[in-house]
């Protein structure tokens, strides 16, 4: 399975506006030249992972007016200069910023040496993972493909991909165009495991008619309903049932079996061709080749909420939970691209309803906060992967979007305490 590490209902009657229900202030500011500061007039200026951008006028001068309450990276960004950023959280106080960009001009003799061209397997690559395979994923488009360096290390057979400035990818399907900021991307194909980080802002795009509106808006809904975003956000707000949502303990532990076993198979293939070996050593090396080096135990029962987060004295929310999470979502199908295999939720005596999709969360440095957007503040310290590791680029929203015309969901029974199930 393939992990990702990032860096992702109610009842209508019961959803308010994300932005209504915040608090929100203004935060303004402007940006200067590092070495000179003299002010960027002209510069764009955005909050990473949202809609909010804005640019400087001819004094360099910026404003927000209304930013609900958060953390945010705030980035600005000028042709010959590299990106500016300050990390800001925003309470009920307005904040003053002064974002400084450093230049980037070539020194006098410098000679720029420009990069090769991608090799076309490896960016088809890059494309397919990092853009996904879904329905929305085929309707994205890169409109600047020569502005990201995409390299495969011989040895290792890591594959990364760099941007100077921005990548800019359409998504048709859901009426944005993306600019992804400093993205860095890697694949370690050993570890099946995908990295990708950077500063993303998102412009919404023009539609040529209400239908198309209306589409944009739908697919919208479909992206977000069952997504990391939703169970965060419901996770914040203690509504995971209202979500749809179904958080199980999977505890994970090493296979005592696993490494005498694989000595064993290097062993017997050492010993002699393949031939030669009898009908029980041919049976021994399927199953060892099969074999994984951790066992997982799944708990059919639902997680109580207190076991998935804590809150802080000061109001702030952590994930922290042990091993991994299995989270089933109910409200909606899955993408008919999706070609995994879903987990199974164990043996209840209630039986839950048909299962739509199922996703893994791990954490990776004991506990992550998370924000009311659906954000978590430091997104490499969580790995996802089934359903949410298929869902990617094209099901990518900003963190300041909020659904609407949502219906109520499908609620989960409750578990009943039975057996675990071994899962391999």
């Amino acid at each position: 399975m393939i992990y990702f590490r990032l860096f992702l209902l109610f009842c209508l009657a019961g959803l308010l506006s994300l932005n209504a229900a915040r608090a929100q202030s203004k935060v303004s500011g402007v940006a200067l030249d590092s070495v000179s500061h003299e002010p960027l007039a002209f510069a764009s200026v955005f909050m990473a992972n949202t809609t909010m951008g804005v640019t400087t006028n001819d004094k360099g001068e910026f404003e927000f007016a209304r930013v609900p309450k958060g953390s945010y990276d705030v980035v600005g960004s000028y042709v010959g200069y590299r990106l500016g950023k300050q990390t800001i959280t925003v309470e009920t106080t307005p904040l003053k910023l002064t974002l400084s960009l450093a230049p980037t001009g070539n020194q006098l003799g410098e000679v720029v040496v420009r990069p090769e061209p991608n090799k076309p397997a490896e960016y088809r690559q890059f494309t397919e993972l990092f853009i996904g395979g879904s329905t929305f994923s085929e309707q994205c488009h890169i409109s600047n493909p020569d502005d990201v360096r995409v390299m495969l290390d011989d040895s290792t057979q890591e594959l990364t991909a760099r941007t100077k400035e921005f990548l800019q990818i359409d998504n048709d399907a859901l009426g944005y165009r993306l600019k992804y900021y400093g993205l860095y991307f890697a694949y370690d194909k050993d570890a099946q495991s995908i990295t990708y980080y950077g500063q993303p802002v998102f412009e919404e795009l023009k539609p040529r008619d209400e239908a198309q509106r209306r589409l944009w808006t739908a697919n919208r809904l479909t992206a977000y309903t069952g997504s990391l975003m939703h169970f965060l956000r419901s996770l914040y707000t203690n509504r995971l049932a209202a979500g749809g949502f179904l958080a199980q303990q999977i505890r994970v532990v090493p296979n005592p079996r696993y490494e005498r076993n694989q000595q064993q198979r290097e062993a017997l293939l050492a010993a002699g061709a393949a031939g030669a070996y009898s009908p029980a050593e041919q049976d021994s090396l399927r199953r060892w080749s099969h074999e994984a080096p951790e066992t997982a135990t799944l708990f059919p029962e639902a997680r109580p909420i207190d076991s998935l987060r804590v809150v802080k004295p000061n109001g702030r929310i952590f994930l922290r939970f042990s091993g991994q999470l299995q989270v089933a979502h109910f409200g909606e199908a899955p993408d008919p691209r999706f070609r995994g295999k879903m987990g199974t939720l164990g043996y209840a005596r209630t039986p839950y309803p048909p299962v739509r999709q199922v996703s893994r969360l791990q954490l990776v440095d004991g506990e992550a906060e998370i924000q009311a957007d659906g954000s978590v503040r430091n997104p490499l310290a969580v790995a996802i992967g089934g359903y949410w590791g298929f869902e990617k680029i094209g099901e990518f929203l900003p963190y300041d979007y909020v659904p609407t015309g949502m219906p109520a969901p499908v609620r989960a029974a409750p578990a009943a305490p039975v057996r675990p199930v071994r899962r391999r």
